[in-house]
């Protein structure tokens, strides 16, 4: 009799031992596979923690799913990477460009007030470290005959981000405004720059460094001064279809002739704001208010200039 309680003693204790079973009921495994089929990791996630409520004495097994999805999702995801970074890398330089044209009309106040047209064009390319940009941008207007605004602006900026912050950043750009005073002004800088911000919907960068300017007047002179280049980017996706964008450019120029820089002799500052409305998938309209101020403008030129712009953009 004892030895026949000592075997069933012992059999209970075996049987106390085994582990839960590795197969989860057939509803639980359906509902978590119908879950990774999606392949939306916040679903699946939700999923696999009310399955562990459900069934705790399967938690173990649940983990496991888990673990082998994440693997899984990481592979599939460095596999993906891999693809788009060899691409990159291997592509032509005419590949990769993305741009949009603008077409529209202007209302300018200052030096002159007028209503006239308005063009401009952006081109991109980003790389794996690289980033090219080139934009220009014309107003003109023609009135009893005679040239009433001609404005242009044409630059080129080549930008190394050697982290997810920081970044070098090149620039040449050239400018015409005969009604602020100069023919041709050219500006050459190179700097650092920094991404404040770079969330979903909202973007800040700033940069600044030093710059070269060469301005040549309407009266026959000219000017080359060392200079200082301060800019910032900022954009906001108020709502969907809807983005502010803000645009800053301030160049000081030294008191001297190619010197360093000590005191300013002539200070000019862009400031860009604008609201972009997406009417389609490539189309968008703009409104944009821009303000150019110079500190130290040529004999009787004013100061400041602000446009106006209403303009419809297509993007390629």
């Amino acid at each position: 009799m004892k030895t026949i309680c000592a075997l069933i003693a012992s059999g209970c204790l075996v049987l106390g031992a085994v582990p839960a079973s590795a197969e989860l009921p057939q509803g639980v495994q359906a509902m978590i596979d119908a879950a990774i089929a999606t392949d939306d990791a916040a679903k699946v996630s939700t999923v696999l923690d009310l399955a562990r409520t459900t069934h705790p004495d399967d938690a173990a097994t649940i983990d496991a799913i888990e673990a082998e999805w994440k693997a899984s999702q990481a592979a599939k995801h460095a596999a993906a990477e891999a693809a788009r970074k060899k691409a990159i890398s291997e592509a032509g330089i005419f590949a990769r460009w993305s741009g949009e044209g603008e077409f529209g009309g202007f209302h300018s106040t200052g030096n002159t007030e007028s209503i006239g047209v308005t063009t401009a064009l952006q081109l991109k390319r980003e790389g794996l470290e690289w980033t090219h940009l080139l934009r220009a941008r014309a107003d003109y207007q023609r009135q009893n005959g005679a040239t009433s605004r001609e404005q242009f602006v044409a630059a080129y900026e080549p930008r190394w981000q050697f982290n997810d912050d920081l970044f070098i950043y090149g620039l040449a750009q050239f400018e015409r405004d005969r009604l602020q005073g100069f023919d041709a002004r050219y500006a050459a800088s190179g700097g650092l720059g920094y991404k404040v911000v770079d969330d979903e919907g909202v973007s800040l960068s700033v940069k600044a460094g030093p710059a070269w300017r060469i301005t040549e007047y309407t009266d026959g002179t000219n000017a080359s001064r060392i200079a200082g280049l301060f800019g910032a980017d900022f954009d906001w996706q108020i709502v969907e279809g809807l983005t502010f964008t803000q645009d800053a450019n301030a160049l000081a120029e030294g008191g001297g002739e190619v010197q360093v820089l000590i005191d300013g002799n002539n200070t000019s500052i862009n400031l860009v704001s604008g609201l972009d409305f997406k009417i389609s998938e490539k189309l968008r309209s703009r409104m944009s208010y821009a303000v150019d101020y110079n500190s130290n403008p040529p004999v009787d030129t004013e100061s400041t200039d602000t446009i106006t712009r209403f303009s419809v953009v297509y993007g390629f």
